[in-house]
């Protein structure tokens, strides 16, 4: 089973460290320490371990290092930045975990440019050595990409050439979405192997510069000094000290941000299921689907922003959040055969409306602004999940506000039509922008394409909702009565664990995100179809397949019939 908690004390293939507000975050990857038996993790190549590490790191710099304004990635290993994933791993893996492994890294490098973008921390890549695939990836992620001139380095993404597959975490819409590279250069820089070196790299805009080994770190530190506003003095790997956020020496800046502390989860892992604070996830394994509950907060929360950062971690929306992030990635990676997840809410909607109130009027605090940011990430975390999602709203529910997503985000909602005063729906200020979906839209924006006009009549509706309101403002799929109810969830529920999950997976995947396109859209789309195929087809994963013959003294043979 793997656990996707972790923290900077349990590392074993990355060493945060934080000098004034520039902090970097160095790949030192061991090689033994795997996540599974069968491959060994050579020359910074990585497996899903690694990436958990990373993600952590991320997550902790926005809450635990709030002054922090330049983040510098490199490596400690010589002339290797990173090899990316390890192809060992690739070629061992069943497809399910390799697709929700390129899933997962995914989510990671977006989550590094939703901090760039919301919260204006810089992110360089310092590429000491050569950066191939998914270690190029990684770099393409962040804003700025330095590479060392030493006559050996370089970068490149190899997977079409060597194993044929797609290169797994974004890098080739990175590279003519976000770095604008023509497609020309981009079509040749994609089917070579060795890649390029620094000068035609950076004149076909893959790197932002190149210097020789001699001056590479003194030309990192004075590129980070000039993004952090500060003067450097001295190497950042030789002045960098850990910190602990929530310490006397937490440092002071101009901002005087104090950071709080992300503690382990509170968890308990049973046969039948998962149980947090806030979140249970109840397990029907031979109906092949779990029952997930998120309960809402108590009614006497801070509103006051110190009050709220005194909290921590603690605080309702931040822990609850923190538990159904965890809850989803269990789901994906430890129960394939966990095809639907009925979502339920317990609580007050009242409290969940005031805990909106509180958020959305101190929005400009960095603590919150925090929160909100990674309520919008775990939202599209499960938007982003291949499991089908069924709301559930019945006596004793709290849809509300940031809750009320859970639904929005669901395939289908069932409400409850009863008299009873306990069964409704609510939405918040939050609901009209907070929470932007893959898409650039909100989910009620989503939602309602085709009359656009009924998000503000949502939104303005002051009232919380009964079942009847809800089926007549278009936000519930079905609202059974007292009779029915039962039976209808209960054909449901059948019904849809009956269907192949294949073709539930590209379904889902085809209608979740109406309307624009955006670069991680395409990203995700893109390689939730073509990986899923690529990855099952003879030329990459059959007896004669690259990826199959990767590292042996055979040759790959192809069949080269186009489909």
């Amino acid at each position: 089973m793997i656990n996707f908690q972790t923290s900077p004390e349990q590392y074993k293939h990355w060493k945060l460290s934080v000098a004034g507000n520039v902090a970097t975050l160095t790949m030192d990857v061991q090689e033994d320490a795997t996540l599974a038996e069968g491959y060994k993790l050579k020359l910074n190549s990585y497996d899903l371990g690694v990436d958990i590490e990373l993600a952590d790191a991320i997550q902790r710099l926005r809450f635990e290092q709030p002054q922090v304004k330049v983040v510098v990635l490199t490596s400690l290993k010589p002339r290797i930045f990173c090899a990316g994933a390890n192809i060992y791993m690739l070629g061992t893996s069943s497809h399910a975990f390799k697709v929700n492994f390129c899933k997962f890294t995914n989510e990671t490098r977006c989550a590094i440019e939703d901090d760039s973008h919301h919260s204006g921390r810089r992110y360089v890549a310092a590429l000491n050595g050569t950066a191939s695939g998914g270690g190029y990836e990684l770099a393409i992620a962040c804003d700025e990409i330095y590479l060392v001139d030493d006559g050996n380095s370089a970068i490149s993404l190899p997977e079409v050439p060597l194993l044929g597959v797609l290169p797994g975490t974004g890098g080739l819409t990175r590279l003519v979405d976000k770095r604008k590279v023509r497609r020309d250069r981009a079509d040749v820089f994609s089917t070579l192997a060795e890649g390029l070196k620094g000068k035609r790299a950076q004149e076909w805009g893959l790197i932002d510069g190149y210097f020789p080994t001699s001056k590479f770190q003194q030309a990192i530190d004075a590129r980070v000094a000039e993004l952090s506003g500060v003067t450097q003095t001295g190497s950042l790997h030789g002045d960098a000290k850990s910190l602990d956020p929530a310490g006397s020496d937490a440092p002071q800046t101009d901002s005087l941000l104090y950071g709080i502390k992300l503690n382990p989860l509170e968890k308990e892992l049973q046969p039948a299921g998962v149980s947090y604070k806030y979140v249970t996830v109840v397990f029907n394994r031979e109906q092949r689907y779990a029952d997930l509950t998120v309960k809402g907060p108590a009614a006497d929360l801070p509103t006051a922003p110190d009050e709220i950062q005194k909290l921590g971690d603690a605080y309702w929306p931040l822990r609850a959040y923190r538990e159904l992030d965890d809850a989803l990635l269990h789901l994906r990676v430890n129960e394939p055969e966990i095809g639907l997840v009925c979502v339920r809410t317990q609580g007050d909607i009242n409290a969940v409306l005031a805990v909106d109130k509180t958020l959305a009027a101190n929005q400009d605090h960095w603590l919150v602004r925090e929160i909100l940011l990674y309520l919008a990430r775990v939202l599209r975390r499960l938007d982003l999940t291949a499991k089908s999602f069924f709301a559930i709203v019945e006596p004793g529910s709290c849809f509300a506000g940031n809750l009320l997503e859970l639904l929005l985000a669901s395939d289908r909602s069932y409400m409850l039509n009863s008299d009873d005063d306990a069964i409704r729906l609510a939405v918040s200020e939050l609901n009209s922008g907070n929470f932007v979906m893959s898409n650039g839209l909100t989910r009620l924006q989503s939602r309602f394409l085709r009359a656009p006009e009924k998000v503000d009549q949502v939104l303005a509706h002051a009232a919380a909702f009964t079942a009847a309101e809800a089926d007549q403002a278009g936000l519930i799929t079905f609202a059974p009565d007292d009779l029915d109810w039962e039976d209808e969830i209960r054909v449901a529920i059948e019904e849809r664990t009956s269907l192949s999950p294949d073709a539930l997976t590209g379904m889902e995947a085809s209608l979740r995100f109406a309307g624009p396109e955006t670069m991680d859209t395409k990203i995700f789309g893109r390689l939730t179809a073509w990986q899923n195929w690529i990855f099952q087809r003879p030329n990459a994963v059959g007896p004669e397949g690259a990826l199959t013959n990767y590292g042996k003294p055979t040759q790959a043979k192809f069949d080269f019939k186009r489909t």
